[in-house]
């Protein structure tokens, strides 16, 4: 088995799921050289049998998280993974019909990269307003140009901490090697506090961080790669003002927190005290009564300096 495809799916919608099926179903590498394992993630919404023989590729695999979290979704599709790589895809994602076989292209012509992405290209439900636009880059959307882009070490030469590569894989799509994915495995199990990431309506993130500089602190590199393509489902729902709020100040918080944990903050830590004054005047500075975009910009505001609050 060469590749494993791992779909963690909690409560998943069955029309956005069927278009991940489908775009499975497209891949141009033979099924025999594959495998799609969908994880289970405590849903209590679930497909019937029925929805998975009509609409997902014949190497499926369905197995039970019942931990709820995506972190928890992954670790158990990893450990279960017997290809030596891996794809991560959400729910909501639709792969180009070649991305499977570039996968294995790219990890056969780049020995030293462990953990490669693409682009995300978004597919929206309802057209986002101008107001909007800023607020895109939350939703897990990409596109960096036409240039492989690949990163040169953690931390580079005469830096006082690790570098995160700007362009590094987000987790739609991301694929890896075995032994960068079992690096992340292992920091999970040695960790004392492992971070979180989306559990339910909890929208604290950056498990994608987590995995791609645990990776790197393991001596891999990681880089994008144009001729991956996603589409990313998105619907009308995630582009309302109070989600990309809620959203915002989820990301910013764990980002912060990710980053400390790898020794690549930029910021120094925070007692809570420190981050309740900077937030106090992250409200005078922002008026989020004035507007949607000042609201989203706020709790943003707000998730960074409770990510620098030292545990």
């Amino acid at each position: 088995m060469e590749l494993s495809v791992i779909i963690p799916t909690h409560n998943p919608n069955p029309e956005r799921l069927k278009r991940t099926l489908a775009g499975l179903r497209s891949q141009s590498l033979p099924a025999d050289r594959w495998e799609t394992i969908l994880v289970n993630n405590a849903s209590t919404e679930f497909p019937a049998t029925d929805f998975f023989a009509q609409h997902a590729p014949g190497n499926l695999s369905i197995v039970s998280e019942p931990r709820l979290g995506l972190s928890a979704a992954r670790r158990h599709g990893f450990l279960v993974a017997r290809g030596t790589v891996a794809v991560l895809v959400d729910d909501d994602n639709v792969l180009a019909p070649d991305y499977l076989t570039e996968v294995l292209g790219i990890f056969a012509r780049s020995p030293r990269v462990g953990v490669a992405g693409g682009k995300s290209v978004p597919e929206f439900e309802r057209a986002p307003a101008a107001w909007q636009q800023e607020f895109l880059p939350l939703l897990a959307l990409r596109d960096l140009g036409p240039t492989e882009l690949i990163s040169t070490g953690l931390r580079p030469a005469e830096s006082p901490r690790n570098a995160y590569p700007v362009f590094a894989p987000i987790g739609a799509g991301m694929a890896l090697r075995r032994t960068a994915w079992t690096a992340w495995l292992d920091a999970q199990k040695n960790s004392v506090a492992v971070l979180s990431d989306r559990r339910g309506s909890d929208l604290s993130s950056s498990g994608d961080n987590d995995i791609v500089l645990s990776a790197m602190q393991a001596g891999w590199e990681v880089g994008y790669f144009p001729s991956l393509v996603l589409t990313h489902l998105i619907p009308a729902g995630r582009l309302d003002s109070a989600y990309l709020a809620r959203l915002n100040r989820g990301i910013q918080q764990s980002w912060n927190q990710v980053l400390a944990r790898h020794e690549a903050s930029p910021w120094p830590p925070l007692s809570r005290s420190g981050a309740a004054l900077r937030k106090f005047k992250a409200w005078f500075t922002h008026r989020p009564w004035s507007s949607p975009t000042a609201r989203i910009r706020c709790q943003g505001a707000y998730g960074h300096f409770d990510g620098r609050v030292a545990p």
